[in-house]
């Protein structure tokens, strides 16, 4: 019997691959963005390590900016920073 292929995603910030389990999700939702946790919201989306380093290099280097190729609000970034706090 074969164990069951786990899929990874890559960080934007660290480009390392790891499961979903361990990544905070960035997703765009009819032009509006959404942290989500559940990975249960549709449409283009990114990923984040949940460690405090990946998260600051994201916001220093505007990371979303280059990914979803248009501008983000602040309000995301700092929304991003809080969500390491929960």
């Amino acid at each position: 019997m074969t164990d069951k292929k786990v899929p990874l995603r890559m960080c934007i910030a660290c480009r390392e691959s790891k499961t979903k389990d361990n990544l905070l999700r960035i997703v765009k939702v009819n032009d509006e963005y959404v942290i989500n946790n559940s990975n249960k919201v549709c449409g283009r989306s990114s990923y984040v390590c949940k460690n405090s380093a990946c998260v600051e290099k994201v916001i220093k280097n505007k990371l979303l900016h280059k990914t979803f190729k248009q501008n983000i609000d602040n309000s995301l970034y700092d929304a991003l920073r809080e969500s390491l706090n929960d």
